[in-house]
């Protein structure tokens, strides 16, 4: 009998961790749209792009930075983010 050997697709390994369902790199609109739980984060945060039309392809990097929220606040938002997207699961 020939042994099957155990391989790891690629895609195993990119997979994002569980623990970080949300990254600044995604859309606004895709955030709010897979984890609404997040939008009241975002507001208490000064990110109050949840509803507006460049929503749809401005990044939450892009959205915070414009807003003038510097680059650790934004760290610390995807942070609470996250935990609220956990939480709901």
């Amino acid at each position: 009998m020939a042994k099957k050997t155990a391989r790891k697709s690629k895609s195993a390994k990119t997979k994002t961790s569980s623990k970080q369902l949300i990254r600044k790199d995604m859309t606004i609109e895709e955030v709010v749209n897979l984890h609404p739980e997040t939008v009241m984060v975002m507001m208490k945060n000064g990110l109050h792009c949840v509803g507006c039309h460049v929503a749809a392809w401005e990044t939450i990097e892009q959205g915070a930075m414009a807003h003038g929220i510097s680059n650790s606040k934004i760290d610390k938002m995807i942070e609470e983010m996250n935990k609220a997207a956990i939480k709901r699961r």
